[in-house]
């Protein structure tokens, strides 16, 4: 489409950060739109309209995202960390604070500088922080506070606490999407008691009882997961120990309640083992686990917890969902050998396979025909890299960095580029062998066929009893499929025919 606009990909090494002008590239390789910018950490507001650059001496650039010229800077000394409000009105920035009295959490104004509001917090932690929590269009913000939610009117800071909802023990919480309707919350398990995860209605006049409960022992943290429209909310619930002993890291659950209490239980997962990841798809109506001990498996559920389809198994713990939703990527990163297979779910087949070996991070780009795989310091201080593939699986372009720190999309709203439809149409008679780029490894071979029929899972053996059964097959010649060797066989078969005569013999005798 012609008013598509153009894609954008934000690198950033050791010395700074570039954005290139993204696919499709003319000659095959990146033109630079902005040359490097010296910096320590950088990110976009998630509509991508703001860019944020953390640079020396407690200097924030912030950039307008378009035109990529810096509209403000702010200097704050001893500043930790930073985040940019969804639609980058805000900036928040915090402070090793000196004295508990020091408001060291600082929400400012992007667009005039000016201090909106500021509290005190003594730390922070990948759980709690951002501190203040914006819903995706700005319309609700909230933040954590001493057993309640607190909640604020992001037009104006100045009203302070606008409400809030008391929950004692409150460890967690996440906002739901837009519409910003509901929070999520969680209390853990406390002296015998069990812990919890509650639905609160965010209006005044809704927050006083939960729409919907769910309680369960053994349980230490969650992850929660809102569906776009808010009408539902998936729970992985992490154990630190597995009381069947059939897991080092503790075992996880993954429940799924709606706003309105009509459903909450857990996901009927058919295999055992850990949740390795579940991820919504865009129109907020389905949903992808992949789950289960390796080889994992990876079905995908409407929003009644009903499996619509099983893309079989295999080394995977990943899933990216293209943003218009037909397209699903089945991957196995982190310390899986980089597998992915490209799944066109509305026609339920495979478009094509690849591998992205040693990939920390993973996404779509915002047209959904082209998926990015980054290989970053300091997750991985070696082979550090980036490649793009299509979306049927071909790799477009590959480039390796001395250090690469971040490799991103800049975020762009899904519905302002046309549908890749007519482009799935045209590989649907792709055959999955072809395409495939060089290096690929040999287990893109086999095929993942949907498996509609779910198999019992297999029972736990501990890896002393596998070493014993093989050594049990090698001696009596049963493969472990429990079939008899060539050998077994034909040494069976003489055992019978020698107790065939020796009978007919002895019938012979007896006359």
């Amino acid at each position: 489409m012609s008013s598509s606009p153009s894609l954008e990909i934000l690198v950033r090494e050791a010395d700074g950060f570039s954005v290139w002008n993204g696919p499709p590239f003319s000659n095959g390789q990146p033109t630079l739109k902005l040359e490097r910018v010296s910096c320590s950490n950088t990110k976009f507001s998630v509509d991508g309209s703001k860019l944020m650059a953390m640079k020396s001496d407690g200097i924030i650039s912030i950039y307008n995202s378009s035109s990529l010229t810096e509209v403000r800077s702010f200097t704050i000394a001893n500043v930790t960390a930073a985040e940019l409000s969804p639609c980058g009105t805000y900036l928040q920035t915090f402070q090793k604070p000196t004295t508990p009295q020091e408001k060291n959490v600082s929400v400012w104004n992007t667009e005039t500088g000016d201090l909106a509001h500021s509290h005190y917090q003594k730390s922070i932690t990948k759980t709690t922080w951002p501190s203040i929590r914006f819903c995706p269009d700005e319309s609700s913000a909230c933040r954590l506070a001493t057993n309640e939610v607190q909640f604020f009117d992001p037009k104006d800071f100045s009203k302070g606490i606008t409400s809030r909802i008391r929950v004692p023990g409150v460890a967690a919480f996440e906002l739901s999407k837009t519409p910003a309707s509901h929070v999520a919350v969680f209390v853990p398990e406390s002296k015998g008691s069990p812990g919890s995860v509650q639905i609160f209605g965010c209006g005044r006049d809704l927050q006083s009882q939960p729409s919907a409960r769910r309680s369960f022992f053994r349980c230490s943290s969650v992850q929660f997961s809102w569906n776009h429209g808010s009408t539902g909310l998936l729970v992985v619930v992490q154990s630190d120990v597995d009381k069947t002993n059939q897991s080092y890291y503790g075992e996880t659950k993954l429940h799924y309640l709606t706003i309105d209490g009509t459903h909450e239980g857990l996901v009927p997962l058919r295999k055992e083992g850990p949740v390795h990841d579940v991820q919504w798809s865009f129109s907020g109506s389905e949903f992808a686990v992949v789950y289960g001990f390796m080889p994992a498996c990876v079905t995908i559920f409407d929003k009644n917890c009903k499996p619509l389809m099983e893309l079989g198994e295999g080394p995977y713990n990943t899933l990216r969902w293209n943003p218009k939703g037909r397209v699903l990527c089945v991957a196995g990163f982190g310390n899986l050998p980089g597998d992915m297979a490209f799944w066109d779910v509305v026609s339920k087949k495979q478009l094509g396979s690849n591998k992205a070996e040693w990939s920390v991070t993973s996404e779509w780009s915002p047209d959904g025909r082209y998926f990015l795989t980054a290989s970053t310091a300091p997750r991985r201080q070696i082979d550090n890299g980036m490649k793009i593939f299509n979306y049927d699986g071909k790799r477009y372009f590959k480039k390796a960095f001395e250090k690469l720190y971040q490799a991103e999309w800049k975020p762009e709203s899904p519905d302002r580029f046309g549908e890749i439809s007519e482009l799935i149409k045209s590989v649907e008679s792709l055959k999955l062998g072809e395409g495939k780029s060089q290096g690929q490894g040999s287990a893109q071979k086999k095929a993942i066929v949907p498996n509609t029929i779910a198999k019992k899972p297999a029972a736990y053996q501990p890896p002393h009893a596998k070493h014993a059964a093989a050594i049990q097959a090698e001696l009596l010649g049963v493969n472990t499929a429990g079939e008899m060797s060539k050998n077994a066989l034909r040494n069976k078969k003489k055992r019978e025919k020698k107790k065939a005569a020796e009978a007919a013999a002895s019938g012979a005798n007896n006359a």
